[in-house]
This record gives structure tokens, C-alpha cells and sequence, in this order.
């Protein structure tokens, strides 16, 4: 079968893979679309923490499954479905609290133990498998993945109050996470980005308001738009180098920063406004199934993500596909991969 292999940095091969054979709890699916992920851009480019090149890419699913293993009750061939991508190793003490995104020891797509999804079929446990509704298409499927990413991060904060939540950042995550944070009833949502396209898109899905963080002063329009309290709630979906900084100035006292964002470089953090007005801080990584589950549950009931899907092209443009997205050579927020 066909895959998207990362070779070299920057450098994605069409190849010819083995077919996965599967296991008595497990399905086949045939893939029919595969989304470019932030992570994806990270092997891209080599900077990724654990998985290197060569590596099948992606791990955003959806598709149709066409073999079952024997074990298998839940699914049925013709199934369309999505698939929550990680398996923990289940005696850590992690997974013993439903922790499998933080497992030491977990399975994920696009490693020596799991296949990526860039390929024509693809493996999954039974128990990583969803159905999709007949109304959702396969590229909306595809979206329950990052759509999960944001709804952990929400899910993570204490805060009891949602008067005001600051996003910086408003590419895919961003945007999903606005789109969570506007269902949970956040009253004022400040987006932040230096991409106009972005902004807009921000705007368009429900921000009260959308700065360019290099030329508006973002912490005083938050604090026009708070009568000077802060942010409850900023969620850091970027890495530019001030920006742990100015998540502080803009959060009140006792409010808190999640960081969504994978920064894989050294920052400066000027800590004084954490300790002063009594902060916290907390990383949101991936997704427990809970999550995963919330997210399928809202994209199956409706909830409308299409337009954040930008770009479409075929498996044999996967090298584009990336470049895209890594260079923003168009407006992009999600760029889908049709394989079938």
C-alpha cells in the first residue's frame, strides 16, 4: 500500500508499505482522509521530541473500516469512523487513572509501534475506534482529533469564573479551542495573531475581538475589556518568545495559563506577575478519552468546523500539503490529506 514517509528534514517520499495485519481485537480501515497536524510539521522539520525520520506521518483519521478481528463486537465492516489515536500500556499508574495522553509507555501513530495515518489502510484497537454519524463527512471526522486537543485544554482549568478567556494564537488549536470555550459560555474571548487570516477567522467564530500582538498592546485591551481585572483564563497556543510574559500581564490574580503549544526552544519568562498576583500554570498534552470522547460527541451532534478546512489535496501531494502549512504560502488553518 501507499504511505507518506517523512525521509529528510523537510523531504516527504511516497512509498510502498506493508499492509497492517490485524489482531484479534483490532480493525482495518480504509483511510479516506488524514489531517496535517502541528506535530506533523515538527517531524517535518526534525524538531519533533520522539519521532524521526523516516516516519509514516499523521494521526488525524477518518475512514471506512473494511476488516474486523474476531474479538471484535462494537464495529462492523462498513463502519465509518474515526479513531482516538494513542493506547497506553495500561498497568502505569497513569493509565490507572484514565491518564493514557501522559502513559510513559504509550502506542501513538507514526512510530515504530503504530503505523502513521498517511496510508491507504490503518490499524486500530477496537476500543480506539468511533463511529461517525451519517451526517458528518469524513473530513469533519478527521477534525474530532484536534477538536479533543482544545476541549482537554479547557477541561483542564480550575478556574470557576468565564468572564474572559485570551487565546494567543489562532491557528488550528486556537481556533478549536475558541470554538470549545464559546460552547462552554465564555463571556468575552480576545484572540490574539499575527496572521490577518487568521484574526478573521477568530472573528468569524466568535471572538469579541482579535489583535495582532505586534502592534496592539494586548495587555491593555484586555484590561479595557475586564475594568482592569485580567483574564481568567489564557490559553498560550504559540511560541513566540515574550509570549509566556505577556499570558501573565494579561491574567488575573488566582487566574491561570494553560499551555497548549509545543515550544521546543528555550524562552524567556519574566516570573514577578506569577508570583504577585498568585497565578497558576498548567500543560495540557493531547487528550484523556474523556475528551476525545466529548469531542466526537459535539462534531456528531452537529457542531459545524468546515470552515476550518482550507486546503484539500490527494496523498501524492503530501509534500505540498506540509509545505503549506509550514511555510503559509495561502490562508490555511487545516489542511485534510484525501487518501481514498
Amino acid at each position: 500500500m501507499k504511505a507518506a514517509v517523512v525521509t529528510g528534514k523537510e523531504e516527504v517520499t511516497i512509498k510502498d508499505v506493508d499492509k497492517p495485519a490485524i489482531k484479534d481485537d483490532e480493525v482495518l480501515i480504509k483511510v479516506r482522509t488524514a489531517g496535517v497536524c502541528g506535530s506533523d510539521l515538527h517531524l517535518f522539520r526534525g524538531t519533533h521530541a520522539f519521532r524521526k525520520p523516516p516516519a509514516v506521518l499523521g494521526h488525524e483519521i477518518a475512514g471506512d473500516v473494511v476488516e474486523i478481528g474476531k474479538n471484535v463486537t462494537k464495529v462492523k465492516v462498513g463502519d465509518r469512523v474515526t479513531v482516538e489515536p494513542h493506547i497506553g500500556c495500561g498497568t502505569c499508574e497513569f493509565c490507572k487513572q484514565g491518564l493514557v495522553n501522559i502513559c510513559n509507555h504509550k502506542a501513538a501513530p507514526g512510530t515504530p509501534a503504530w503505523i502513521g495515518t498517511f496510508v491507504e489502510y490503518f490499524n486500530a484497537p477496537e476500543k480506539t475506534v468511533y463511529k461517525l454519524a451519517d451526517n458528518v463527512s469524513y473530513e469533519e471526522g478527521t477534525l474530532v482529533e484536534p477538536l479533543a486537543v482544545a476541549v482537554h485544554a479547557l477541561a483542564r482549568a480550575t478556574v470557576s469564573s468565564h468572564d474572559c478567556l485570551v487565546i494567543f494564537g489562532v491557528g488550528t488549536i486556537g481556533l478549536m479551542s475558541l470554538v470549545v470555550a464559546r460552547e462552554l459560555g465564555y463571556k468575552t474571548i480576545i484572540a490574539t495573531d499575527i496572521v490577518p487570516f487568521n484574526r478573521e477567522m477568530a472573528m468569524k467564530s466568535g471572538a469579541t475581538v482579535a489583535l495582532d500582538p505586534l502592534v496592539d498592546d494586548v495587555r491593555a485591551k484586555v484590561m479595557e475589556l475586564t475594568g482592569d481585572r485580567g483574564a481568567d483564563l489564557v490559553l498560550v497556543c504559540a511560541g513566540a518568545d515574550n509570549i509566556l510574559t505577556q499570558a501573565s500581564a494579561c491574567t488575573r490574580k488566582r487566574g491561570e495559563i494553560g499551555i497548549i503549544a509545543m515550544i521546543t526552544k528555550e524562552i524567556p519568562f519574566y516570573c514577578y506577575d506569577m508570583v504577585f498576583k498568585e497565578q497558576s500554570m498548567y500543560g495540557a498534552m493531547t487528550y484523556e478519552t474523556r475528551d476525545f470522547v466529548k469531542a466526537w460527541e459535539m462534531i456528531n451532534n452537529g457542531l459545524d468546523l468546515k470552515p476550518f478546512i482550507t486546503q484539500k489535496l490527494p496523498l501524492a501531494q503530501t509534500q505540498e500539503a506540509l509545505d503549506i502549512l509550514s511555510q503559509k504560502k495561502e490562508n490555511v488553518v487545516k489542511v485534510i490529506v484525501e487518501v481514498s
